[in-house]
């Protein structure tokens, strides 16, 4: 079953791809905790390689990043060697993690992606090779989660490549940034 923001964040038990603990809000930070399908699918690395471009800019604002692949471990620690990232990522091979954030299945919206989306399963498959046409379908999720642990904001995807739009986490940690008087509210 989806999320609704607002909500606390679903307890979870996550460590990372070197067997550190992720702990998800209340830490003090803004986080954006996204769930991939797998760590060969092509929209995935592309969205993956969109985070790891602005995530200077979007750490200098406060934000934490968290990445959940529905992969094995060896598969992620395969795919971060190629291209190591400045974020947090966590396989979830069972797939409880993505289960308890009510991430759905679907081959139809995967279909629709690679119709819909072609020119970024290109750019994608470029990084990944042709292994990333045979993925799972799981699709995308993102959630925005403030300081306090609560999910402020739910994005699920509507097609395999449908991500939570860059200028929506922006905003969400511009609302931060003036609800603790860091940045004057506009008149």
């Amino acid at each position: 079953m989806r999320l609704l923001a607002p909500a606390p964040v679903p307890a979870l038990d996550l460590v990372d791809i070197y067997g550190q603990p992720i702990r998800i809000g209340g830490n003090g930070h803004r986080t954006l905790l996204s769930f991939f399908r797998d760590a060969a699918c092509p929209f995935c690395n592309f969205r993956v390689y969109e985070l790891t471009q602005h995530h200077q800019a979007l750490a200098a604002l406060g934000l934490d990043i968290v990445a959940v692949f529905g992969s094995s471990q060896a598969e992620v620690l395969r795919f971060v060697a190629r291209h190591p990232r400045p974020f947090r990522i966590a396989a979830d091979p069972t797939g409880a993690s993505h289960a308890r954030f009510g991430i759905q299945s679907s081959r139809w919206r995967k279909f629709k992606a690679v119709l819909l989306r072609l020119p970024t399963l290109i750019r994608g498959l470029r990084m990944v090779g042709l292994a990333g046409l045979k993925t799972n379908n799981l699709m995308p999720a993102d959630f925005l989660i403030d300081e306090h642990g609560r999910i402020v904001e739910t994005y699920y995807g509507s097609d395999a490549g449908d991500r939570i739009p860059l200028e929506r986490v922006e905003l969400f940690l511009a609302r931060g940034l003036m609800q603790r008087g860091l940045m004057p509210q506009a008149a």
